[in-house]
């Protein structure tokens, strides 16, 4: 069964969004990064996102995207309960947007399932939302907007 949304289609087309990142989900960012590595990647930056309770790697990409290696920090981090559920993968897609307390607000009206309704922070001093994989056809999305 699909799910209409109404004006929610709308909403994004109008904000205009790029691909942020794809969060890759890791037991460890020393071995995630092994694979990368072999590829040809020499820099990871290393940050620590203490609401989401990880350390994340960005491996820059040619095109203003990257890939990000998610490190869980506790137990409790979403990341090491992905991990313990389905192992190491692709964890959620990230489109980076403007105005994003105005689309949360008007993606909440429209009915899309919301894990954090008001942005929280993010790594590189951004503000996020992340939209449930209920309401996208099975995917995590996160939507980031920088400071």
């Amino acid at each position: 069964m699909t799910q209409s949304y109404g004006k929610a289609g709308e909403i994004l087309r109008a904000v205009g969004f790029e691909l942020d990142h794809l969060g890759v989900a890791v037991r460890s960012l020393d071995e995630g990064v092994k694979f990368y590595r072999a590829l040809g990647f020499s820099e990871m930056p290393i940050e620590e996102v203490p609401t989401e309770m990880v350390r994340v790697g960005f491996l820059n990409l040619d095109n203003q995207a990257s890939i990000e290696l998610l490190e869980p920090t506790s137990d409790e981090s979403p990341i090491a309960k992905f991990l313990a559920k389905r192992g190491p993968g692709i964890h959620h897609v990230c489109l980076r947007v403007k105005g994003i307390d105005e689309i949360a607000l008007k993606l909440k009206a429209a009915g899309v399932r919301l894990v954090n309704e008001t942005p929280r922070p993010g790594a590189h001093s951004c503000r996020v939302v992340f939209i449930h994989p209920a309401s996208t056809g099975g995917v995590l999305l996160e939507l980031s907007e920088r400071s």
